[in-house]
Order: C-alpha cells, then sequence, then structure tokens
C-alpha cells in the first residue's frame, strides 16, 4: 500500500508500508492492503506505521482525515 502523510507544513511520510493503525473519533483501527474504501476523521493519538521492512514507525497527530481507496491511503493530519 502507499501511504501519504501530509500537514499543512509538509509531507511527514510517503511510502510503501504493510500496515497502519490509527485513532478514529469512535476508537482505533488499521488498515491492511486490499482495505475496504474508507473515509474517517481521525482524534488526536498516533499513527502507527509497519513499513515495508517490518519496521515501525509513529506520528502523533491532533487530529485530520484519513481517505484509503486501491490501496493508496492518504492522511491529513494537524
Amino acid at each position: 500500500m502507499k501511504l501519504n502523510i501530509i500537514t499543512p507544513e509538509d509531507t511527514l511520510y510517503e511510502d510503501e508500508v504493510k500496515s497502519v493503525q490509527l485513532q478514529g473519533t469512535d476508537g482505533k483501527f488499521q488498515i491492511l492492503n486490499n482495505h475496504a474504501p474508507i473515509v474517517s476523521a481521525l482524534d488526536k493519538g498516533l499513527i502507527k506505521i509497519v513499513d515495508k521492512d517490518d519496521k515501525s514507525l509513529s506520528f502523533e497527530i491532533k487530529g485530520g482525515l484519513v481517505e484509503m481507496s486501491d490501496n493508496n491511503i492518504q492522511i491529513l493530519a494537524q
């Protein structure tokens, strides 16, 4: 899957990933390869990523939006 994490100031991350865990407004959820299309609001919390080399990364955000479609994930973060 291709992941882009974008803030108003910069692009935080852009690469292939195996999974992404997010803090939605109704709780945590995870996106894996071939996930159904989704658009969701994000709450304050961590974005946890497992990249293509099985490395774990995390980014703290104050909120935002995520869109997943055709194995492309776009996160607009604050």
